[in-house]
């Protein structure tokens, strides 16, 4: 926010329109944005309402008003420039950039944000080296990062140049109007050529840094994932898995949930890694590490452009890692 003066409507972007749908009925209007925008800070969005910046239907509203079923909130975010984070020289593979957004290939390995333990060396800090202004809606460590990738999960990420931009793209993935598919090697031989997993999640009561299938009720989330199997070769399986949902692990935790962890995804119970030898003890080269870390990619993403309105999809072919594992699997 600029000060305590609200700009003026002259001065003011084009609103972003959110229609709310049925699960948020009742919802507060503050409570509703912070799901929207889940890192900008419940008392920023407090004062953008009071400052007049998020209408409802039209007319100015409260930070606890109760929402209804398809009411319509019109909402201006600032376009304030945050700086904090350090630029860091960080080799970046960009699938695409216009003047709104940014499409990248993000390797394994590299983490999306800074967090605990690891302050530098982030997708984040490249993304402020290489490119001179992006949304900030997000936080000060997350800049233009719309949505995320695990650490060791490669693959399409598509990132904001500014907070309009940010805001439209947050809506199609709060709306689920987003198609991902991802690419992952699994243990074992799966049954069905297709099917859908849908479960309720949350974080493990005990190791905060995983996730667990639970019963509904509490803080649990449904998540709901349809996957199809491409090949199967002796004791793997190579799948497309499609999330209708974006839970965190959500595509981790439903492959074990169904008996089959995904490849090297040792905090789910995998191996450490796949060598060319967990493959055939007789091959040549049983040492060779084919891949050592989860063996899940994020190929496709789709989604309708913030600026145009036009369906685009941007593709990213698998890194060498799981290339070598699948065409190991291949020559079984």
């Amino acid at each position: 926010m600029n000060g305590d003066r609200p700009p003026s409507d002259e001065a003011r972007p084009d609103p972003i329109r959110h229609v709310v749908e049925d699960r948020a009925h009742g919802w507060r209007v503050d409570h509703y944005l912070g799901r929207l925008y889940p890192n900008f800070s419940r008392s920023v969005m407090q004062r953008a309402v009071k400052e007049g910046l998020v209408r409802l239907n039209g007319l100015e509203t409260k930070p606890g008003h109760r929402l209804r079923v398809n009411d319509c909130l019109d909402v201006v975010l600032p376009e304030e420039r945050d700086t904090t984070i350090a630029p860091e020289p960080i080799d970046l593979d960009v699938l695409h950039e216009d003047d709104a957004i940014v499409v990248l290939n993000k390797p394994a390995g590299l983490i999306v944000h800074p967090g605990r333990g690891n302050p530098t060396g982030t997708l984040a800090a490249g993304l402020q080296h290489h490119f001179d202004r992006l949304s900030d809606v997000a936080g000060q460590y997350r800049p233009g990062i719309v949505h995320r990738l695990d650490r060791d999960t490669s693959g399409v990420l598509v990132v904001a140049k500014d907070n309009q931009v940010h805001g439209k793209l947050s809506a199609q993935f709060e709306a689920r109007t987003v198609a991902k598919q991802y690419l992952a090697v699994v243990k074992g031989r799966v049954e069905f050529d297709s099917d859908w997993v849908e479960t309720f999640v949350r974080t493990h009561p005990k190791h905060r840094e995983k996730m667990i299938v639970c019963e509904e009720g509490g803080d649990a989330r449904i998540a709901t994932t349809f996957y199809e199997v491409a090949d199967r070769a002796d004791g793997y399986s190579v799948v497309r898995l499609f999330p209708k949902t974006g839970r965190t692990h959500q595509l981790r935790i439903h492959m074990k949930h169904i008996g089959h962890v995904i490849a090297a995804d040792k905090l789910y119970g995998g191996a450490e890694q796949i060598t060319r030898g967990d493959l055939d003890k007789h091959a040549e080269n049983a040492d060779e590490v084919l891949i050592a870390r989860q063996a899940l990619h994020a190929r496709v993403l789709e989604f309708d452009h913030p600026r145009t309105g036009a369906r685009v999809r941007f593709e990213a072919p698998p890194p060498d890692d799981m290339s070598r594992l699948i065409n190991a699997l291949k020559n079984l």
